[in-house]
């Protein structure tokens, strides 16, 4: 098996950074893989008690690695659709909102906001590396690090790669640790 048939798989030994995100990267692949190729009913699917659905989940990733790489990071604004968004009206708005929004839409903004993220990320790599301070601070004025922002975002995506997987085999009984060597995201 060739890298390029998994993209997605971290190094065997490689540097902090390149462990970070290759974990994130993984993860990243697994939950595309989870949501890839799902018409508007296939994304809205709900199981149980939960409100969870994976165009929700989709929008709201889309949302945090946003978040992650303009307010957290840097106190840039946040990017279009979140910019306009009254969160103390509807704090699950990312969430609720996606059921609205077309299949096309949802895969859009998701791999949209990725390719801006790894840029960021890239550049924020490459002008400090992983101990730079970041924007975000808690109360008492430390800042948290790279380093933390990324242990973050992969706690996210663990957390909403795992509701993914069980969303995702109550459509289609799709199931698996990682996407098949060579895949590549269908609805793009």
């Amino acid at each position: 098996m060739t890298d390029s048939e998994t993209p997605w798989e971290p190094p065997l030994a490689g540097t902090e950074a390149e462990h970070l995100i290759g974990a994130l990267e993984r993860l990243r692949a697994t939950f595309r893989w989870k949501c890839d190729d799902l018409d508007a009913v296939g994304l809205d699917t709900r199981i149980g008690a939960s409100a969870l659905t994976l165009g929700g989940l989709l929008k709201h990733l889309a949302r945090a690695e946003d978040e992650m790489f303009t307010a957290k990071f840097s106190g840039s604004p946040p990017s279009a659709p979140w910019d306009t968004v009254d969160w103390r009206a509807d704090p699950d708005w990312d969430f609720t909102s996606a059921a609205a929004d077309s299949p096309a839409a949802l895969y859009r903004l998701w791999d949209t906001t990725i390719d801006r993220s790894r840029s960021k990320l890239n550049a924020a790599l490459a002008n400090g590396g992983l101990d730079q301070l970041v924007h975000l601070s808690w109360p008492d004025g430390r800042h948290l690090s790279l380093r933390r922002l990324l242990c973050d975002l992969i706690e996210e995506y663990g957390r909403h790669t795992g509701h993914a997987d069980l969303l995702r085999e109550s459509v289609d009984g799709r199931v698996g640790e990682d996407p098949p060597p060579g895949w590549r995201p269908r609805s793009r």
